[in-house]
Parts: C-alpha cells; sequence; structure tokens
C-alpha cells in the first residue's frame, strides 16, 4: 500500500519535473536536451549484437569521475563490453560523454516512476547495473531485481545523517537497499551503517578515488600559473553557496593571492557578481590570455570545468568547500594527489573517514572557521618546513590507499559470473 502510494506521488510528480527541467535549461542548456529520456522514451535503439551491456549509473560530477575510475578497470577485465551510461545532471551528462567508445549508449536516468522504469529496461536489457555511491532508487532497484538484473552500489558511502534519513523512510528504503545484489562499501564504517538498513553482500573495497591519476599536463599547466605569481595562491576549492561571502569578509589581499573554485559551474556569474560587489578586483579564468596567464586581480574566479588538477597544482593551500557551511564537505583526495595542503572547516560528514585520515596523516588541517583557516593558510604559507611535510603527506596519503579500482571491476566479474550461471 505505502509503495503504491510512493508510485502515486512520482506519476504526479511528472509535470512539476518538466517544469523545474525548463527552469534549470535557462542557466544549463543540457537540462533541456533528450528531456523524453527521463520518462522511458527513446529515439535510439539498443544495439544487438556480441558483448555484455554494463550499466553505470552516475548522477552527477563527482561520481562520473569515480565511475570513470572503475570503467578503465573494467575495460581491462571485460574486453569488449558495452557501456550504458546514465546521469542525472548535465554537468555529468557532460563529463560522461568522455567515456563513451563505440557502441557504448548514454541517456538520462529514468524518473523513479515505475512505467518509466519498466520502458528504461525493458528498451536497454543490461546485464549487469552499477550505481555509484548513494544512488538508490526504490523502482529502479525493485524493477531491476523482477527482470533478474544483478545490481551493485559501488563505491558506496552512508553518512550518519543519510542513515537516519533512509530510517525515517524505512518503509520504502529497506526494500529498496535489500533488492541490491551486491554493496561494495568504502570504509567499515559506511559498511555498517548500510548493514544497518537492510544492504545484503556488503564488503568493503576502499574508495575509487584513490586510483585517479592527476593529467600531467593539467599539474603543469597549474604549476606555469603559479610561476607567473609572486604571491602565495590560497584557493576555496568547490566552494558551496554562503562559503563565499564568508570567505570574502576574511581576506588580506595584500598578502594572499585568493583564487575560488565553485563547486556548481550554474553559479559562476553569481560568485563573480559577489566579488565584485565587495569592492575586489576579478580575474576569471575564461578571460585569460591565450597562454593561460593569469591575469591581476584581487580574487581570481576558476570559471572552468576539467581543470581541478590545475586549480590544486597552482594553490599553494586549499580550503575545503562544503566543510565550513553544514553541508558535509568535498572529497580532498584530488588535492592530497596534487601535492596540495588541505585545511578543512569542521564539517566534513560526508567525506568523514577520509577527511579523518588526511588529517592524521598530516595532509590536511581541520579549522573551526573562515577567520581561522585564513590565519592559518597565512601562517602556513609562511613556513616552509611545514608547508613541504604537509605536501609530502598528502602524495603519501593519497598512494597508500590505491587499490580499489580493481578490487571492484574484479568484483563486477563474479557478480556476472554468478548472474550468467544462475
Amino acid at each position: 500500500m505505502l509503495l503504491a502510494a510512493y508510485n502515486l506521488v512520482a506519476w504526479l510528480a511528472q509535470p512539476l519535473l518538466r517544469r523545474k527541467l525548463a527552469r534549470r535549461a535557462v542557466a544549463e542548456p543540457g537540462y533541456g536536451e533528450h528531456v523524453e529520456e527521463r520518462f522511458g522514451r527513446y529515439d535510439v535503439a539498443r544495439p544487438e549484437g556480441g558483448g555484455l551491456w554494463v550499466w553505470i549509473h552516475a548522477v552527477s560530477l563527482g561520481e562520473t569521475r569515480a565511475a570513470a575510475i572503475l570503467l578503465a578497470a573494467l575495460r581491462k577485465q571485460l574486453p569488449g563490453m558495452r557501456l550504458l551510461l546514465t546521469s542525472g545532471t548535465a554537468t555529468g551528462r557532460a563529463e560522461g560523454e568522455k567515456l563513451l567508445q563505440t557502441g557504448d549508449m548514454q541517456v538520462w536516468q529514468p524518473w523513479d516512476e515505475r512505467g518509466a522504469v519498466r520502458r528504461f529496461l525493458d528498451h536497454f536489457r543490461p546485464d549487469v547495473g552499477i550505481l555509484m555511491e548513494t544512488e538508490i532508487w526504490p523502482n529502479l532497484l525493485l524493477e531491476s531485481a523482477a527482470r533478474g538484473i544483478p545490481m551493485a552500489l559501488a563505491n558506496a558511502r552512508l553518512s550518519e545523517k543519510s542513515l537516519r534519513g533512509a530510517e525515517r523512510g524505512a518503509w520504502l528504503m529497506r526494500p529498496a537497499y535489500a533488492a541490491l545484489t551486491a554493496v561494495w562499501a568504502q570504509t567499515e564504517a559506511d559498511a555498517a551503517r548500510l548493514r544497518a538498513i537492510g544492504a545484503p553482500s556488503v564488503s568493503v573495497l576502499g574508495n575509487l578515488k584513490f586510483d585517479a591519476d592527476p593529467d600531467p599536463a593539467l599539474l603543469a599547466r597549474g604549476r606555469n600559473w603559479r610561476a607567473s605569481n609572486t604571491k602565495p595562491v590560497v584557493m576555496l576549492a568547490s566552494s558551496r553557496e554562503g562559503e563565499e561571502a564568508e570567505l570574502l569578509r576574511q581576506i588580506d589581499r595584500s598578502t594572499i593571492q585568493w583564487l575560488i573554485v565553485p563547486r556548481h559551474p550554474q553559479r559562476f556569474d553569481e560568485v563573480a557578481e559577489l566579488v565584485q560587489s565587495q569592492g575586489l578586483s576579478l580575474s576569471r579564468r575564461s578571460s585569460w590570455c591565450e597562454d593561460g596567464t593569469p591575469s591581476p586581480a584581487d580574487v581570481w574566479l576558476g570559471d572552468s570545468l576539467g581543470e581541478m588538477a590545475a586549480y590544486y597544482a597552482m594553490a599553494d593551500v586549499a580550503l575545503l568547500g562544503g566543510s565550513f557551511a553544514r553541508l558535509g564537505g568535498q572529497n580532498l583526495i584530488e588535492a592530497a594527489a596534487c601535492g596540495c595542503p588541505v585545511l578543512m572547516g569542521p564539517h566534513t560528514f560526508n567525506f568523514h573517514e577520509a577527511a579523518n585520515l588526511a588529517e592524521s596523516a598530516g595532509a590536511a588541517g581541520r579549522v573551526a572557521d573562515f577567520s581561522e583557516a585564513v590565519r592559518a593558510a597565512n601562517q602556513l604559507v609562511q613556513d616552509v618546513a611545514v608547508h613541504t611535510a604537509m605536501r609530502e603527506a598528502g602524495l603519501a596519503f593519497a598512494a597508500e590507499h590505491r587499490g580499489a579500482a580493481d578490487r571492484t571491476a574484479e568484483s563486477v566479474v563474479k557478480l556476472l559470473q554468478g548472474s550468467l550461471k544462475s
């Protein structure tokens, strides 16, 4: 009865979803493309022929980058596989296009309404489904289980806050988690929470993001940018709404070159206006000259996609976005792998273990607020010995935890073998 109520709400909400997509498409045109795919209606047929169809769902940019790491390992272990990639956001879909090879397909994630999900599964008929990190959708999982499609949650994480939310909706979420075939968690703590909400066959394989190798060309680009500037560079990395304004109230423009890289590209213009409204001069990455040399300004704005490694290579210190407001933080593994020391705010519950491990390893420091962060950053860039130690600790920390991609790919192969035998 309760599942029927959920399905009714999902069905009734479809016009609202269409309006939401239309509004978002004004700022991000990608949301206005292929809209009918969201409702399980497709212009292209699933290609017939050989090869296993591996379906990976990566909702947004971060999950897509984690999926790319897994996919590289999968293609080695499953030569000839075909990828069906689904996304939920425009940035995730744009990033996912880079992963496609001949014979692969990419569409939007179907809205979690029973009819849309059934049309999606009937159309594409994947051999296995891999949901990245936190993507639990009741109809998607229950309908896949009904068709005998093995479904895994890879690079899985579940915070205490999310567990409490799932327990409040246990009537819906417990059956959804139970419909999974396997769960491959990032940490033991994540595994314990996933078991508590009813997920079966939970194992700990580590965090895929440790296996990402920073692009050497991007690292070189960032170092070249840094060499063009005499001041130390401090970056607010993957900033979220409200954090930029708080930082701008604290900064000292005389000794530090500030760099802000917003988490979401649709906020680039908003952050630019915010900086200028504070009487600060601004230079946007998109306006730098052809050789990429930053223009002089109080604040540089990283308004580009796919250059995060370059920004970390440019920065002497990174302040971790999402950790100063109650948003749970962001992934700091890439910063460590690029040799960039990190200062975190108090809120890192979405990446609890990685943040604590980085702090214990000496790759990151914890501060209470932006005021303390600015003071700590100023001290750090002036202390060569401490800065060098944090940089080297970050590189060692990132290297120490590698291997999740191969372990996860091997688990996918075993899952497929078990499915094919049955």
